[in-house]
């Protein structure tokens, strides 16, 4: 899925193309905005989201699954996903190099 979006920068209008990709339940995350997408499972990464939630940067679209990925993005904020960072990684390659974007499914449809 692409969104289209017209910039206004040094007087003339640019057109900004964002590529979005679903990472379950209907959600879709801006792939040029992703820094990194990590296991949830160690402690360091943990302790991050911990931190995060006090300070209200974490989005959580598990809808009440277990988190297996956080996605940092360049605004600071963690993404929880209940699909692992391969799923995620896999649907990143296919939007690259088939120019087509992942489909939502393969684990339990989510």
């Amino acid at each position: 899925m692409e969104s289209n979006a017209k910039h206004w920068g040094g007087g003339r209008e640019q057109a900004v193309t964002t590529e979005l990709l679903a990472v379950g339940f209907r959600n879709f995350i801006a792939l040029n905005r992703v820094i990194a997408i990590v296991s949830a499972g160690s402690a360091p990464i943990q302790r991050l989201v911990r931190e995060g939630k006090k300070k209200g940067t974490v989005i959580d679209i598990t809808s009440g699954r277990r988190t297996k990925a956080a996605i940092f993005m360049d605004d600071g904020r963690i993404i929880l996903a209940a699909i692992t960072p391969e799923t995620i990684s896999g649907r990143v390659a296919a939007v690259g190099q088939e120019g087509v974007h992942a489909r939502a499914g393969g684990e339990g449809e989510i």
